[in-house]
C-alpha cells in the first residue's frame, strides 16, 4: 500500500518515508467551517493496525478525517472474502493474487481524479510532475512544520475561479488543452453536484456521468471508480499493466476471464499491477 502511495505522492501535498504515509488537509465541516492542517499514518505491525497523528488544528473535523483514512487504506474490506474469490488467479500463474491486499482509495477525491486525467497515455513519474506543476502554482501554501508538505490541493471552486481560457494557465505547466479542459469541466460538475464521489451507492451510475465529460473515457473512469468510489468491482483490462500481467492475453479475453472474479475486480487489478 505505502510502495504505491509513495510511487503516486504528490510533491508539496504528501510524502511517505519511513514507513509512514504523511499530507496536508484541508476539509470543511457540516457548520460550513473550514479546517487546515495535516495528518501521518504508520503501520503498527505487531499490532495489525494502523496509527494516526493528526494536527491540532484538525480536531473540528477529525470524524471527516478518520473516516477519509479508512477509505483511503481500504480498512473497511474484508481480505477474507475476497481471497476466497480472487485466489484462482493463481492457477493462471502462482502468486499472482496474494491475501490481504487492499485497493489504496484517496483522501481527496477531486485530487485522485485530476491525478488520473493527468496521467492519461503518460508515465506514472510525468503524471506526478504535472500534479506537482499544479499544485506549485495554483495550490494554497500551508505551514505544517513537516518537510515536503507545503500546500494544500487546489479545489474544484479555485480551478473554477481562474480567469481567462483554462489553457492558458495549465498549458504553461505543461498540460495539454484537451486535459485542461477535462479538469475545468470535471471541476464545474463537482461543484454543481451533478457528480459526487462522496457516499456513492451506484458507482456505475457516477461513472457514466464522468464519461460524458469530454476527455475521460472507460480507463480513467474505471480507475476513478476503484479509488474514489469505493468501487470493489472496477476494472482496467486495456491497461497496459494489466495486459502485462497477463501476457499474451487479449484484452477481450483478459475481460471474459475476469468475470469469475466479480465482484472483487478492483483488487484483482490490484494484485495484477503488484505482480509486476
Amino acid at each position: 500500500m505505502l510502495k504505491f502511495l509513495a510511487g503516486r505522492a504528490i510533491e508539496g501535498i504528501e510524502v511517505v518515508k519511513n514507513d509512514e504515509y504523511m499530507r496536508t488537509v484541508h476539509l470543511k465541516n457540516a457548520e460550513g467551517m473550514y479546517a487546515s492542517g495535516w495528518i501521518r499514518v504508520g503501520h503498527k505491525t505487531k499490532k495489525n493496525a494502523i496509527s494516526v497523528t493528526v494536527s491540532e488544528s484538525l480536531l473540528p473535523v477529525l470524524p471527516m478525517v478518520l473516516a477519509r483514512i479508512r477509505h483511503l487504506f481500504d480498512l473497511y474490506c474484508n481480505p477474507e472474502a475476497v481471497y476466497e474469490t480472487l485466489k484462482v488467479m493463481n492457477d493462471i500463474r502462482p502468486g499472482l493474487c496474494v491475501a490481504g491486499t487492499r485497493v489504496p482509495g484517496c483522501f481527496n477525491a477531486f485530487e485522485m481524479a485530476v491525478r488520473a486525467v493527468l496521467g492519461q497515455q503518460i508515465s506514472v513519474k510525468s503524471a506526478s510532475t504535472l500534479a506537482a506543476r499544479l499544485v506549485r502554482h495554483y495550490g494554497t501554501p500551508i505551514q505544517t512544520g513537516i518537510e515536503g508538505l507545503t500546500h494544500v490541493f487546489p479545489s474544484p471552486e479555485g480551478i473554477l475561479a481562474l480567469e481567462g481560457p483554462i489553457e492558458t494557465h495549465f498549458g504553461p505547466l505543461g498540460v495539454i488543452g484537451t486535459r485542461s479542459r477535462t479538469i475545468l469541466e470535471l471541476a464545474r460538475k463537482i461543484t454543481q453536484g451533478e457528480i459526487n464521489f462522496t457516499y456513492c451507492h451506484q458507482p456505475e451510475d457516477e461513472m457514466k456521468k464522468l464519461m460524458d465529460i469530454q476527455g475521460i473515457g472507460s480507463w480513467t473512469a474505471q480507475y476513478i471508480g476503484m479509488r474514489a468510489m469505493e468501487w470493489p468491482d472496477a476494472f482496467l483490462e486495456t491497461d497496459a499493466g494489466v495486459k502485462k500481467a497477463l501476457q499474451p492475453y487479449t484484452s477481450k479475453e483478459i475481460l471474459k476471464m475476469a468475470e469469475i472474479w466479480r465482484p472483487w475486480r478492483s483488487y484483482a487489478t490490484i494484485n495484477l499491477w503488484n505482480s509486476l
